[in-house]
């Protein structure tokens, strides 16, 4: 998909899976009793479900994580968007008003945001690419709402929202051009981010939208505004929030791009979108909740902490099936120099997050099996490979050697990393992807 055909992505209705309601608007003053109905009907409104995704304290800016310490309270990011219809001939919109209601006043926007510069993404070739940790997050759980990001893409043609009610329950955005010229696409997106008191389940209050429109009746210049006939309600379940402050035995999984640094900025970008959108696969085809796994971009790589709990001997052989899967998918069609091919490290062992990234031994061992020469010279001998995954042998040890569905232990090579100038040794194993492995 071409970077044109991104931006014209934002302009696509919404899904009918997506919509939660779609209300008439109705006038909301009285109309000159000579004018005619049709010029002035305002068709409806369709208004998208709220996606919901948790945002871990540690991701949050540095006032918030120390409220959030001290107050227990968890934050969510909160995409919403809706689509206007188009006006009879003649007639434009000339202000729209977006507005949430939480039913719980204990709840409350901290931050709004109504471009995806804002919230942290970068637009260009491919899909939006997050620069933050918060955009990453946004990523990820847009997955299933694709293109409400491409609705947030700064764009000619579109009025400027101003937001209003931050640190309130209600909440919302206004878009303004008293000419009525701009409001072209009529399809939106918009992000809040949400601080919610732990014993909320879930997320539940009333959309409220007005129109204001401008028209031109026998020579004269008319304007009118419009509500919704009836408010849009929501009830939506908080999706499970990662621990942020817990010291636990975790699963964790390090990528990284080969041949990363002589790509040319263009393809560089669109590289990081495949490997973001190859490893959220893996972990899809793996059944892990997505809300609940911490991820941290590395450009060409990519650093991820799995939830507490898993079953590592039916999550470590769907991860590596998803993502040859996810792989073999990416790379269909694309040239040897485009091609992702990627070398991927797991560990296991207690971990904390702390405040710029994970504390653990593990944490540190995962990257030095990821960057080892017995990776790197697996990957390169192996051209015809899309990935090699190493792993400690306490792993082998207590999943593969007892699993028998692929990757089987005999199709793993036992090696020694040793990394002198970091003071690092580590018995692992090898596997190197074979047609056999499916």
């Amino acid at each position: 998909m071409t970077g044109d055909d991104w931006a014209s992505s934002g302009d696509e209705r919404l899904r009918p899976s997506d919509v939660l309601a779609r209300s008439a608007l109705l006038p909301s003053q009285s109309r000159d009793p000579d004018e005619p109905d049709s010029p002035f009907g305002l068709g409806a409104v369709s208004c998208g479900r709220p996606l919901l995704f948790p945002v871990p304290a540690e991701d949050l800016p540095a006032p918030l994580r120390l409220r959030a310490l001290a107050t227990g309270r968890h934050y969510y990011g909160m995409l919403v968007a809706f689509d206007l219809d188009e006006l009879a001939e003649g007639r434009r919109y000339t202000s729209v008003r977006f507005e949430v209601s939480l039913d719980a006043e204990e709840a409350v926007a901290v931050r709004l945001d109504s471009d995806g510069g804002a919230l942290g993404l970068s637009y260009g070739t491919g899909p939006p690419r997050p620069v933050t940790v918060a955009a990453d997050r946004a990523v990820m759980a847009s997955a299933a709402r694709p293109g409400w990001l491409v609705r947030m893409a700064p764009r000619t043609g579109r009025p400027r929202a101003w937001s209003f009610g931050t640190h309130r329950h209600r909440f919302g955005w206004t878009y303004e051009d008293p000419s009525g010229r701009m409001f072209l696409p009529l399809t939106y997106g918009m992000h809040a981010l949400v601080e919610v008191p732990a014993s909320v389940p879930e997320l539940s209050g009333r959309i409220g939208l007005r129109v204001d429109t401008v028209g031109t009746w026998r020579d004269r210049s008319v304007r009118r505004q419009a509500t919704l006939q009836d408010a849009v309600v929501f009830r939506e379940p908080l999706p499970g929030h990662v621990e942020p402050t817990a010291a636990a035995v975790r699963l964790c999984m390090a990528a990284d791009v080969a041949s990363y640094s002589g790509r040319p900025n263009h393809l560089a970008e669109r590289t990081q979108s495949w490997l973001v959108r190859a490893l959220a696969d893996a972990r899809r085809a793996a059944r892990l909740d997505e809300s609940a796994v911490a991820v941290q971009a590395q450009g060409d790589g990519q650093f991820a902490v799995l939830p507490v709990g898993i079953d590592e001997s039916a999550v470590i052989p769907c991860l590596m099936g998803g993502l040859a899967e996810a792989l073999l998918r990416t790379n269909q069609g694309l040239s040897p120099a485009e091609r992702v091919r990627l070398r991927v490290a797991l560990h296991r062992g207690l971990m904390k997050p702390a405040d710029s990234g994970w504390v653990g031994a593990s944490a540190i061992a995962v990257h030095r099996i990821l960057d080892s020469p017995p990776l790197r010279a697996a990957l390169r001998d192996n051209p015809g490979v899309d990935f090699v995954v190493g792993v400690p042998d306490v792993l082998y040890r207590d999943v593969i050697r007892h699993s028998v569905v692929p990757p089987l232990p005999d199709q793993f090579t036992e090696i020694t990393i040793e990394l002198p100038e970091k003071q690092f040794v580590e018995h692992c194993w090898l596997h190197v992807p074979t047609g056999e492995d499916s």
